[in-house]
């Protein structure tokens, strides 16, 4: 994890603007992809890698779990999420015990989710399931989800944050926020979703210009309903805005495989640099 320092000050602009309204361009409609504030990256940069945000429970989605621990996949996926029900659950689950230790196997990074209820979850609560993911499970770190993005939260969410990195030093932490928050929370975790949510929303989204000054590693971007006909779209949108980990489906939701899984796959694993 990155050293923790003090709360940054000064103004951002989100991704619908300071004052909350779309972007638009010139002629009153939103800026096409091309019109994104991040400039084409060069292909030195790093390549994207998948970021998992986790399937149905093993049993529904047996498919879905053992497509990530293909040798196909090891190079492609950068993290996958494992919720058993709602966190851990209140003993190990048989099924979730093989998934997690397979994963262990294919050398793919497994993240337990905890969720922070949008900064109300109580302190003890979260500690509590983290063990519980790191001693049933072996987890490689923590997806935090419904993290909050606004300042006045950022203390707890860093306390938590520093006590995931106490509990498991090596611990990958991602704080699944789903919008561009408060430019302090970059200082707190490996890396922040910074958009999570459906393909319409994606396309005209954009990117908070603080961002620019952060290595691509340092953000995620979930995408639902992505046709496979808009898919190269999708990537370069991701490299335009500067986000090192995605995941792409054009399903409604993230628990079912994606119908162009092998491509996405393919094009990750090869690495994509546009």
């Amino acid at each position: 994890m990155p050293h923790l320092r003090s709360e940054e000050t000064g103004t951002w602009t989100g991704p619908t603007g300071p004052t909350g309204a779309g972007l638009r361009g010139p002629s009153g409609a939103p800026p096409a992809p091309e019109a994104l504030r991040r400039p084409s990256p060069p292909p030195a940069e790093t390549p994207l890698r998948l970021g998992v945000p986790g399937y149905a429970h093993p049993l529904l989605a047996p498919v879905e779990w053992g497509a990530l621990t293909r040798p196909a996949a090891a190079g492609a996926v950068h993290w996958t999420v494992l919720d058993v029900a709602a966190g851990p659950g209140a003993r190990p689950d048989p099924d979730c015990l093989d998934v997690a230790g397979r994963l262990k196997s294919a050398r793919v990074r497994t993240l337990g989710r905890l969720d922070l209820r949008n900064g109300h979850r109580p302190f003890g609560e979260l500690v509590s399931d983290a063990h519980r993911f790191l001693e049933w499970y072996r987890v490689d770190g923590f997806y935090l989800g419904r993290c909050p993005a606004d300042r006045d939260r950022l203390p707890e969410v860093r306390r938590v944050a520093a006590t995931l990195g106490a509990l498991s030093p090596r611990a990958h932490v991602v704080l699944g926020i789903g919008t561009h928050p408060y430019p302090g929370y970059a200082e707190v975790a490996d890396q922040l979703v910074t958009f999570a949510g459906p393909w319409a929303g994606y396309r005209w989204s954009q990117v908070a210009e603080w961002t620019a000054e952060l290595p691509a590693e340092r953000f995620c971007h979930l995408v639902h309903g992505v046709p496979s006909t808009h898919l190269e779209e999708a990537l370069r949108i991701a490299r335009w805005q500067g986000a090192a980990s995605v995941f792409f489906t054009d399903r409604p939701g993230w628990e079912a495989l994606p119908g162009y899984w092998d491509t996405l796959v393919s094009r990750l694993g090869q690495g994509v640099s546009e």
